[in-house]
């Protein structure tokens, strides 16, 4: 597939997407909001790659949302302001499924960043799995500073993963948070001098995760973001709830016997799913 905003590849079951508008900074215009779900959606259901890999291209990672997005649908039925209100609502949801979808997605999800993550980015980078960076990169909630609040899931996501009092500095004040303080904090596991050497290391952990078994590093996915989002007695009623249904010995007998024998395991992908109901 042709893509205005990306280019993917897939190769030994890892997926790289990569952004490619670098003259236009790899802002977030029209297009994008509506092929990063397609894209996602296509790996995950149709069981493409085991994990997927997310980089940039030019000076920056993102510069957020383009401007042309916020010049709005001169062709949209005029009504007053409250239904207005109420389309609206229903329109910032399909954007932040964006997002969401990456979370949802069954295989992990990998950022490597540079130069800027502004605005709509560090939305964006807080639906993934693991983050790492170069030492130039830098992170801004840059809506504060042209007057709107970031509404696509820095919110709810990033205070996840860094201490609440830095996401209220960054929102509050729209300041660069350098790659240093971003290790220190927790939002990278990691900072590089060189874009080469960081995209050698994601794909090297992109590789350990290409090789265990799809169906226990979902179940870690799964499992991991429901402990975040609820209590530890609800989590490890879950938790047997799913090693129940899906507690595979013969997946890992397959391990045990490749231990043995000193070779790679050859582990069942996922199954593809339905996009339709029926």
């Amino acid at each position: 597939m042709a893509y205005e905003c990306f280019e993917v590849t897939i190769e030994d079951k890892i997926a790289h997407i990569r952004m490619n508008r670098p003259e236009a900074l790899n802002t977030m215009n029209k297009a994008f909001w509506n092929e990063l779900p397609e894209i996602i959606h296509d790996i995950d259901n149709n069981a493409r790659a085991r994990v997927i890999v997310i980089s940039s291209t030019g000076k920056h990672f993102s510069g957020g949302m383009d401007t042309t997005v916020f010049t709005g649908d001169r062709d949209a039925p005029k009504h007053d302001r409250y239904i207005m209100a109420e389309a609206l609502r229903s329109n910032i949801r399909h954007i932040q499924h964006s997002f969401s979808c990456m979370e949802e997605a069954r295989m992990p999800v990998l950022f490597a960043l540079h130069g800027g993550v502004i605005g709509g980015a560090v939305d964006m980078i807080s639906a993934g799995d693991i983050r790492w960076c170069t030492k130039d990169a830098f992170f801004s909630i840059m809506e504060t500073n042209i007057a709107m609040t970031a509404d696509v899931g820095t919110f709810p996501r990033l205070q996840r993963y860094i201490p609440e009092g830095w996401v209220k500095q960054m929102a509050y004040t729209g300041m660069r948070l350098p790659a240093a303080k971003a290790k220190e904090i927790g939002l990278v596991n990691d900072v590089f001098d060189t874009h080469e050497e960081m995209m050698e290391a994601v794909m090297g952990v992109a590789r350990e995760i290409a090789g265990n078994s799809p169906l226990a590093v979902t179940g870690c996915k799964v499992l991991i973001n429901y402990g975040r989002d609820h209590n530890t007695a609800d989590t490890l009623d879950y938790i047997g709830v799913w090693n129940a249904a899906m507690f595979p010995p013969p997946h890992m007998a397959e391990a045990f016997k490749a231990r043995i024998e000193k070779r790679d395991p050859d582990y069942p992908d996922l199954s593809e799913l339905r996009d339709t109901a029926m």
